[in-house]
């Protein structure tokens, strides 16, 4: 039967390049709808410090002429002259809506600088972004228009071959841009296709297939995303997720992958903050520089060097911790210490662009709000390596168990999935400013 068929087999017919795996299935097949990451055009828009970004567009919209130009730094997409349709979310109403909502053109009518909003910049990285269609190449409307309080994405890594095991995905509230430290970008999946935790995000049918086999208990939405998160492998294909036919075996992935989801939403959504347990938790024993230039990690002392500053204990798994070969601790750092002093990030000026633009602006120094965040993602780094041997445990239960296998999802009528749902959902009835504050109807 091909229930019966196990991980090991999977692997093993795999490795001998007979074909394509019956019983692995892709990400693409569970949850079909995806999408690409945002294309900012313009590194300024998003950063770690909201108060730059003000003063960023402050400057930007004083600006006038030829200035302005040089500024924005125009692409095909944007420049200070392009009429575009608001964010979803962020229209108002009134005589001067096209300016409230950013839809005018800039150069004409900037409007007042909108709040920015938090954003995931790759992975563990949370950041802020100015939430102006104008000024954005590829803002992902579709996201925006799903992005509400009971929505979670699930972001794939960037595969990189021969790397230090790392997380093949992730899981956040926030909008994520899908940005991969490795360069290679994976697919953002919402777990829903509409507002309001509707219409789930997942092969029609395979929740039906999934309580038949396993039980009516744990086979929600959130429930399959949990598992996942917990089980999903990397691939160069994406993300492949072996599916149990074994209920223990699926109860104890979901338990974990539950677990996995409560500490990357760090208390959002009503959950409690992450925490370590007493004597473990890291504190700063001395206070960090104005405009640090290095990190440094001690592992006798268990210790975070930012010049004259130090954080302990840090727990050698949180510093070692990597996703797509990339250490997530010294490229949080990294982004912040050049933040800091108004460096331009690496990769953030186009070919034959000036260094002076508006990336410098705003730079004023390591913020109190940056100590705060290193010490949770410490926390939440240190959490997560101390839940890999229970992912690794979850692995070894999976080599010995039976799978439900791709052949029967097709017999099932699971696979494959209609090219319907690997489009956006339809929104009728949402109403959504367009270009110089026109409706724009979808």
């Amino acid at each position: 039967m091909a229930a019966r068929r196990t991980a090991a087999a999977a692997t093993a017919t795999t490795a001998a390049g007979s074909g394509e795996d019956s019983t692995f299935l892709e990400l693409d097949e569970l949850m079909p709808w995806s999408v690409r990451p945002l294309r900012t055009g313009r590194s300024w828009v998003s950063g770690p410090d909201p108060a730059a970004l003000r003063a960023r567009w402050e400057r930007l919209a004083a600006a006038e002429g030829p200035e302005q130009e040089r500024l924005f730094r125009p692409s095909r997409s944007r420049t200070p002259h392009t009429p575009v349709a608001a964010l979803p979310g962020r229209s108002t109403t009134g005589a001067r809506a096209g300016a409230a909502a950013g839809t005018g053109r800039f150069a004409r009518e900037p409007g007042a600088c909108p709040d920015p909003v938090r954003i995931l910049h790759g992975p563990f990285d949370e950041q802020w972004l100015l939430p102006d269609h104008r000024l954005i190449d590829a803002a992902r409307p579709e996201l925006w228009r799903v992005g509400d309080g009971r929505q979670l994405f699930a972001v794939e890594h960037g595969y990189v071959p021969q790397t230090a095991a790392g997380p093949a995905l992730s899981v956040t509230h926030l909008l994520p841009d899908g940005h991969s430290p490795a360069g290679r970008p994976g697919r953002i999946r919402p777990l829903y296709r509409r507002p309001d935790a509707t219409d789930p995000n997942l092969a029609p049918g395979l929740l039906d297939v999934v309580r038949t086999r396993l039980g009516p208990q744990e086979t929600g939405p959130e429930s399959v995303l949990a598992w996942i998160l917990a089980a999903a492998l990397p691939s160069p294909s994406g993300c492949r997720v072996p599916l149990p036919a074994d209920a223990e075996v699926w109860a104890a992935g979901v338990e974990l992958g539950r677990e996995l989801v409560r500490v990357q939403l760090r208390g959002a959504r009503g959950g409690e903050r992450p925490r370590l347990p007493g004597g473990r938790r890291p504190y700063v024993r001395a206070a960090l520089p104005a405009r640090p230039t290095g990190i440094v990690y001690d592992a006798e002392a268990e210790a975070l060097i930012i010049g004259d500053g130090r954080i302990s204990p840090v727990p050698a798994g949180a510093w070692e911790f990597t996703v797509s070969g990339v250490r997530v601790l010294e490229l949080w750092f990294g982004r912040r210490a050049a933040a800091a002093v108004g460096a331009v990030p690496e990769g953030g000026i186009p070919e034959g662009a000036e260094a002076d633009g508006l990336e410098v602006v705003g730079a004023r120094g390591w913020t109190p709000e940056w100590t705060s965040e290193l010490l949770e993602l410490i926390t939440v780094l240190a959490l997560l390596d101390g839940l890999r041997p229970r992912q690794e445990a979850l692995r070894a239960r999976l080599e010995r168990a039976p799978l439900i296998s791709r052949d029967e999802l097709r017999a099932a009528g699971v696979l494959p999935v209609p090219a319907s749902v690997r489009r956006p959902a339809s929104v009728l009835g949402h109403q959504e400013e367009g270009p110089e504050g026109q409706f724009a109807l979808l």
